[in-house]
């Protein structure tokens, strides 16, 4: 199978591995033989097609197979692996061909079941088969194949078996031997429908005989499916064999051992079919066994535990019970053996029903009398109590021997010569209904007779049985026939243990019961026995025989000559006779009948004809339908009666004759459907008439048969509307008339016979002059008649087809019994699929045009059966057709009006197959098939269109028509080949090519013919013409992109320009590409083809700026749906969509297209929480709307309403969003706008309402604590980025908390395959051009506008903080390099800082939490400015934290203030104060910096300002941290206020120093403690971290871009 055999299937392989090593080299012998004769010889296999499908199956399956565990799919994977290995278990069997034909076709059944299994949950195709094997297509026609799919087969009734294992039977009180008797009964008719299985158990439970160990299994057969739909139950009786009672030792002696009632047990059959899901499934049940409380109720315990009745029955107190498992099985028994055989290997019981089962088979043989004891009445006798009685049975024959084992008490357990009953303790009046089946042979049933003893069983200490009467009765009575099934009463007779029945005589002659003693009225007096007449006994009998029967006037009917005067009456009495009786019976009573017919025709002949109609009828039962072979059987092989064709067809004729005048026609009617059997007889006759006498009147016979069919036709061409009797007998003879076709073939030419049923079916009336049902009948019988073999002969299909045609035609043109007219053509497709050219022609004349009408009409319902067949139809005679056919039909139309209807209907019905779903996803054969003959039968009837509607014929409808066809044609899903697997799409093109550039050669040529009527079809074209090049298929796109440059040009002379195109194209490419369709390569091709095509017209620049426009349109749609993909993360869709939206407003000005990316925007921060960006978003919707009252159409989910409306609750939801975002300065702005257009409309309560939300916006400002988000600066470097990224760099508004690391983390899931840079520096050429993904992140810091942010310092931090981070454009961060020479002695001289500052093209935060970066500019920064900004930003810091705790912010955590101050107070890095000092101070305040750079006198100036200012806060920060530090924390608070002391003293102290420096313009510096206290926090950030400069180590600080960058950036 090209795989190895799993370990599984290892025992296969010695077998396989010789069978397949002989194959592989006879292949292997067999190729080099054909390629040393005929290279191009096909080589096709000998093995059996179904195992060459197995093969290639499971091979394709095995791909798929893998897929679905890496799909995580397991148990679809699982059950797979199972059936694969079942597959390969069959296919083995198959191959080693040791197996008889039914066990072939069995597994070639399994094998199909398995396959569609398999092919349907992989989502493969449906393979269409015919008796298991794939059928060609091209073999048969589409009508047939559509059957196929569906199927019509006839349903056969089917057997059920029910297989029953008892495992255990656990109980703690019996303690003796007991017998179990399982049955099945019907509550509702209270009576046991199936024999007894019997169990003998021992005293411990367990079986009495250790042979049956986990072997007490039955078969309960032949149960149909009514017979599952009755209330039934499994019951379950416990007869115990032992003491009279059970706890009293006293009652009996122990040796006396009597049966007794002990339990039942019932199960409803309708909890075994809940449980039981799947057939053959076998599940385990518990069942408790109930004790009856009165044993005069015993009779009906099941009853009353079924009814519930409690105060009946005692439940035992734990579960004791049986467990026993039941499985259901369907089939017939050969069959189940088979397929069954661990079932059959068990010693299986087989537990028959009562009666005949549903279908009686012919050679069913059985003879079985059921006798069950019902109840008896009886005398105390004198005693003080009643009796204790048992009855005990014999079978006895003529001669007074016991038959020896002819009564069974139950299946299981062997047969026996005498039966006892159980006894029923103190019971004068026992009620027993025990069965028991007596199998008497059929040689002894005569003379034979039953006699039932009847004992009292004393509980005293000797335990006498004591006999005290008896009863009997004969099985057969003296006429022949059996008992009755009925209740008999029996007399009872004295006796006693003296008796004896040696002589049986003396009994027999006395009358066994009422019937009887009736019957002989003359008795003696002194009888032998004297009958009790306070006694009686009652017993019922049911007899199943084959061989028996109970009916008295069948038996007169067989023995008919004993009795010649009674013939009339027996005859006349036949119908009463029971069916089972008769067929029993069948060939005898036949023979019987013929008989009489011989003897007399005149007397009995009538009676003979009737009696043959009723034993005809008979057969047409299903119960009885297996006996039709019998009956075929007889007329063939042993039939007799040459003469009775006459007298039979004599009578067929007068029944017909009286049609028209007798109301009654019940008889006329069965004689109608006995008409097949009749003929039957009748050529038989004449076959055995001609033979015996060569010959002979045989022009006398057609005659009669040509006046038999004009009775025929007489009955049919009668008017039955005003007779219903009239309607049922030509309805019963239409059914009946095509079974007579194959007898009269045997007597007749085809001719002859085709003529008789032409001249039939031509009587009958036209559809509109009957009724309906009589119309159904009618139609029936000619869809028998074309099913028929007459049909077959094409001598004879020329003779009948056109009168089929046209009651057809009929029919559809009317629209009337759609479903049986589309069978009828079904069956005339699948025989004339091979036709000749005159039975085409005939069907396209009469079908073709009503065919179309008829599935116009059909598909205009939502659901119709008919669909499917209708259209199989259509199809099978299009694919008939040839082009000489269709030259024939164009021709034949008398005005182009009614060519015009027919290509409208036929190019309408064309698209609606494609349209709707005619045929299933997975039946690609049939799709494909549909597919071929359209774009055939489309390139036959284009010449035509072009012909007659072209140039001052042109019709602008039937050319739409068309083109619309072609387009749906090629965009059909069934055509995509790229959808396909490798194989099957190889497969598609080896048989049909690619037909989606067939037609669009198709769709090119008829453009191409329109001439000066283009202009038609411009723009309403352009959608569809694109959705066909947008097809993946570049041959496709070839032929159809230059039509584009066509339009244009027609456009461009009717206009002057192409705005309609362009507009058009542009709308339908959005909405297309959005659905899937397009890729670069039709970007590509489209530019290509169109810019090569405009390069020569005149109107070059605008086609270039169109073509230009549509390619960065489609660029830009293929990054939004890339984007768009449910695996794609939220910033890829708002970024596809944010750059989709900016195209549509900036470059082509679509308004309507720019609106509806704004919302689709604005989802998609909603999804992503992203509410300030969503306001932002709904704000450009906001501005293009004015405060006016011109109406508004209603517009994606907005109604009808005005503008002024429509901007009003744009800003309240926007208001909604900025408040959700808690961007409420935004929202304020906003409030202001909304609240002077209430004031001006005096709406003072909306300028309440909008009043109060401003003043919960201020609230919200000063109380409500915001999270301040840090910024990342994103580079996109590689062409595998999306357009919209690719090459171009953005900075990200972070999340809150979210830092560097994290959103580092966040960006390289969402893309993957990016490659992190580890540097800051600007990419090179090779990686901006490289076939990969470079992304470079890192922190950036705002810097807002001055003018922003509020200056006055009583304004709260928290509202210059929003300033300062929101509506920010500008965000820059620093490179470290020295410039000169580095200095050795200290590098913080030379040490400068190369600032990028980077401008956005639009502020954050916007509608996007990214933008894009517009331009960037680079400065340097000296190093004393760098100190200088290091300080401010520091002390901002500081400001801002105190602030906070000021506020009460951070509720008691007092760490981060704690942390701030200790890092600016006491850093003690490098060596702490004095290692500061000593690097930091001499680079900016010594003599000689200054000296060499008077110009930053004012900025150290500056400096020591800022110095100042920050020891001021550190100040406040420490009185602060003072009220709110932990008393264990005050040490710490003690050091921070020595050391701010020491460092404000020696700030003071500089400071005069460094004033009168400064008076006296040296400009000099030293050392001092003011460069101590706030350089040192600028030395702290500035420290070179000692991590690597990896991606991931980098911090959120706009410095550590510094420190990260590589040494050979920062000038080492």
């Amino acid at each position: 199978h090209g795989k190895p055999l799993e370990p599984r299937n290892a025992e296969l392989m010695d077998t396989d591995v010789c069978v397949c090593v002989c194959v592989r080299v006879l292949a292997l012998i067999c190729l080099f033989v054909c390629f040393r004769c005929r290279l191009c010889e096909t080589v096709v296999p000998l093995e059996d097609p179904i195992i060459t499908e197995t093969t290639s199956t499971l091979q394709e399956w095995g791909v798929l197979w893998k897929q679905l565990y890496v799909k995580h799919k397991v148990d679809l994977f699982h059950k797979l692996r199972h059936v694969m290995n079942e597959l390969i278990d069959l296919r083995r069997q198959l191959i080693q061909g040791h197996l008889a034909q039914d066990q072939t076709r069995e597994i070639k059944r399994h094998i199909t079941v398995r396959l569609d299994w398999g092919n349907e949950h992989l989502g493969l195709d449906l393979v269409p088969r015919k008796e298991f094997e794939m059928v060609d297509p091209d073999q048969i026609s589409i009508s047939e194949l559509h059957k196929l799919r569906h199927g019509d087969g006839c349903r056969v009734p089917v057997s059920h078996h029910l297989f029953i294992n008892l495992k255990s039977f656990t109980y703690n009180s019996i303690s003796e031997d007991a017998d179990v008797f399982f049955s099945l009964y019907d509550t509702r008719e209270a009576k046991q429908i199936s024999e007894k299985f019997m169990v003998k158990l021992n005293k411990n439970g367990g079986p009495k005989n250790p042979e049956k160990v986990d072997r007490l299994c039955a078969l309960f057969t032949d149960l149909s499916s009514k017979d599952l739909k009755r209330d039934l139950y499994i019951v379950a009786h416990v007869i115990r064999t032992g003491r009279m009672l059970l706890n009293d030792s006293k009652k009996g002696p122990p040796h006396v051992q009597y049966r007794r009632p002990y339990g039942c047990a019932v199960l409803a059959m309708s909890d075994v079919f809940h449980t039981i899901t799947d057939l053959k499934e076998e599940k385990d049940f518990v069942l408790k066994v109930y004790t009856c409380n009165n044993e005069n109720e015993w009779h009906q315990i099941q009853e009353n535990i079924i009814r519930k009745s409690n105060t009946k029955y005692s439940a035992p107190s734990t579960n004791y019970g049986f467990i026993f498992s039941l499985q259901l099985l369907g089939g017939e028994l050969e069959q189940i053996r088979r397929e069954n055989q661990a079932v059959f290997n068990r010693v299986l019981v087989f537990t028959r029903k009562l009666g005949f089962p549903e279908v009686i088979l012919p050679g069913d043989t059985r003879n079985d009398l059921y006798l069950t004891l019902e109840r008896g009445e009886f005398e105390r006798g004198g005693k003080s109590v009643q009796k204790n009685i048992e009855v005990t049975l014999f079978v006895l024959y003529a001669d007074g021997d016991t038959l020896k084992d002819c009564i069974s008490l139950g299946s299981g357990e062997p047969s026996s010569s005498e039966y006892r009953s159980f006894v029923l303790y103190h019971n004068n009046g026992p009620r027993w209904s025990e069965m028991v089946k007596l199998p008497i042979p059929i040689d002894r049933f005569r003379g034979s007779h039953l006699r039932f003893e009847f004992r009292h069983c004393s509980t005293k200490d000797k335990g006498e049985k004591k006999l005290f009467g008896f009863a009997f009765t004969p099985l057969m009575r003296e006429d022949g026939t059996t008992l009755s099934d009925e209740s008999h009463e029996l007399y009872v007779y004295k006796c006693d243990e003296t008796a004896t029945f040696s002589n049986q005589g003396l009994y027999l002659s006395l009358p066994c019961c009422k019937e009887d003693f009736n019957s002989c009225p003359n008795l003696p007096a002194n009888l032998p026995f004297q009958r009790s007449p306070k006694e009686t006994f009652w017993v019922s009998t049911i007899l199943c025989s084959t061989k028996l029967t109970q009916n008295v006037d069948l038996l007169a009917l067989l023995n008919w000559k004993a009795h010649p005067d009674r013939v009339l009456d027996i005859l006349g009495r036949l119908r009463q006779i029971s069916g089972e009786e008769i067929v029993k019976f069948l060939r005898d009573v036949l023979d019987t009948l013929f008989c009489l017919l011989d003897d007399n025709t005149d007397k009995y002949g009538p009676l003979v004809f009737q009696s043959l109609v009723f034993i005809i009828n008979l057969l047409r039962d299903s119960r009885f339908y297996h006996f039709r072979p019998v009956m075929d059987s007889y007329i063939q092989n042993h039939f007799a009666g040459a003469l009775a064709y006459k007298e039979l067809i004599r009578c067929l004729k007068w029944y017909m004759d009286r049609s028209a005048e007798v109301i009654r026609q019940d008889h006329i009617q069965e004689a109608m459907r006995a008409l097949e059997y009749l003929f039957k007889f009748i050529v038989q006759s004449r076959i055995l008439y001609a033979r015996a006498t060569c010959g002979m009147e045989e022009e006398q016979f057609r005659a009669s048969v040509q006046e038999l069919f004009q009775s025929i036709r007489f009955v049919l061409s009668l008017d039955g509307r005003s007779s219903e009797n009239l309607v049922f007998t030509q309805a019963a003879l239409l059914n009946s008339f095509p079974d007579i076709f194959d007898e009269l073939l045997q007597m007749f030419t085809v001719q002859e016979v085709a003529e008789y049923v032409r001249g039939t079916l031509g009587s009958m009336p036209s559809t509109v002059d009957i009724g309906q049902s009589m119309d159904v009948v009618k139609l029936q019988s000619i869809a028998r008649t074309v099913e028929s073999r007459l049909f077959f002969f094409p001598e004879s299909r020329s003779i009948l087809l056109p009168v089929v045609l046209h009651h057809i035609h009929l029919h559809l043109r009317q629209q009337r019994e759609l479903l049986i007219c589309s069978g009828i053509l079904t069956s005339i497709f699948s025989i004339i699929k091979t036709s000749s050219m005159e039975e085409v022609e005939m069907m396209v004349e009469s079908l073709l045009d009503v065919l179309l009408q008829t599935l116009l009409s059909i598909m205009s319902k939502t659901h119709s059966v008919e669909t499917g067949e209708y259209v199989s139809c259509l199809l099978s005679l299009l694919r008939q057709m040839t082009e000489l056919h269709f030259h024939h039909l164009l021709n034949n139309f008398h005005s182009k009006e009614e060519l015009k209807e027919f290509l409208l209907k036929i190019f309408c019905v064309f698209r609606n197959l494609m349209k709707l779903t005619i045929f299933p996803r997975d039946w690609s054969v049939m799709r494909l098939l549909t597919s071929h003959i359209i774009v055939v039968t489309t390139q036959f009837l284009s010449p035509a269109l072009h012909k007659n509607f072209s140039e001052a014929d042109f019709d602008f409808k039937v050319w739409n028509s068309f083109f619309s066809l072609t387009v749906l044609y090629i965009n059909q899903p069934s055509l995509q080949l790229e959808a396909l697997g490798p194989a099957k799409r190889k497969k598609v093109l080896d048989k049909h090519g690619d037909m989606r550039v067939t037609m669009a050669y198709e769709l090119f040529s008829m453009w191409q013919k329109l001439g000066d009527n283009k202009p038609h079809f411009i723009p309403g074209m352009m959608g569809p013409f694109l959705g066909v090049t947008l097809v993946p298929q570049i041959e496709v796109r070839n032929i159809m992109i230059p039509i584009f440059h066509d339009m244009m040009d027609w456009e461009q002379r009717k206009n002057g320009n192409f705005k309609q195109v362009e507009a058009e194209l542009m709308d339908k490419l959005d909405s297309m590409v959005s659905d899937g369709k397009g890729d670069d390569n039709h970007r590509e091709l489209f530019s290509l083809f169109l810019l090569e095509k405009i390069e020569q017209e005149t109107w070059r620049e605008t086609g270039i700026s169109f073509v230009t426009s549509v390619t960065r349109l489609v660029e830009r749609l293929l990054d939004y749906r890339d984007c768009m993909k449910g695996d794609e993360m939220e910033n890829k869709k708002i970024g596809g969509s944010v750059n989709l939206m900016n195209f549509y407003k900036s470059e082509v000005n679509k308004e309507d297209m720019y609106i509806r990316y704004i919302h689709k925007l604005c989802d998609l921060h909603l999804q992503a929480e992203d509410f300030t960006e969503a306001a932002f978003t709904l704000l450009l919707y906001w501005e293009l709307l004015q405060w006016e009252d011109r109406p508004l159409r209603d517009f994606l989910h907005y109604p009808c309403q005005s503008e002024w409306q429509r901007k009003e609750n744009l800003s309240r939801k926007i208001l909604h969003y900025f408040n959700k975002g808690k961007c409420w300065e935004y929202g304020i702005s906003l409030c202001r706008e909304l609240a002077f257009q209430y004031e001006t409309l005096y709406d003072y309560q909306s300028l309440s309402w909008i009043r109060k939300m401003e003043a919960a916006y201020y609230d919200n400002i000063i109380e409500q604590q915001r999270i301040e988000p840090e910024f990342f600066r994103m580079g996109f470097y590689g062409r595998k980025f999306p357009f919209f990224l690719r090459n171009k760099e953005f900075v990200c508004r972070g999340y809150d908390y979210e830092r560097l690391e994290d959103f580092q983390q966040r960006m390289l899931g969402e893309f993957p395959q990016a490659i992190a840079m580890q540097h800051p520096n600007q990419p090179d050429d090779t990686i901006l051009q490289s076939d990969a993904q470079y992304l470079q992140i890192y922190a950036v810091t705002p810097v807002s506008d001055i003018s922003d942010v509020p200056q006055l310092e009583r304004v709260p931090e928290r509202i210059k903080s929003f300033y300062r981070i929101n509506n920010v454009s500008r965000f820059h961060y620093d490179r470290p390099f020295h410039k000169g020479p580095k200095d050795r002695e200290n590098e913080f001289r030379s040490l400068w800082i190369e600032r990028t500052t980077l401008i956005l093209s639009r502020p954050l935060p916007g509608i996007s939490r990214w933008a894009e970066v517009e331009r960037r500019e680079v400065m340097e920064v000296s190093p004393l400015e760098n100190a200088i900004y290091v300080v401010e930003n520091k002390t901002q810091e500081l400001r801002t934290l105190i602030s906070q705790y000021q506020h009460r912010q951070h509720h008691g955590n007092i760490n981060p203030l704690s942390m701030c101050l200790n890092g600016v107070i006491d850093a003690a890095v490098n060596g702490g104060i004095a290692r500061y000092q000593e690097v930091r101070v001499a680079a900016f305040f010594d003599k000689d910096y200054i000296s060499s750079h008077p110009e930053d006198a004012e900025r150290i100036t500056h400096l020591k300002d800022l110095m100042q200012e920050q020891v001021h806060i550190l100040g406040v920060g420490l009185a602060v941290h003072e009220k709110l530090v932990h008393p264990e924390m005050r040490p710490l608070h003690k050091k921070l206020v020595d050391q701010f002391h020491m460092m404000r003293t020696g700030l003071h102290h500089v400071s005069s120093e460094r004033g009168g420096a400064a008076a006296g313009g040296a400009g000099g510096a030293g050392g001092n403690a003011r460069d101590v206290v706030r350089l040192k926090s600028a030395f702290l950030v500035l420290q070179p971290s000692p991590s690597s400069s990896s991606l991931s180590s980098i911090r959120s600080n706009s410095s550590q871009i510094i420190n990260s960058a590589p040494s050979s950036a920062r000038g080492e």
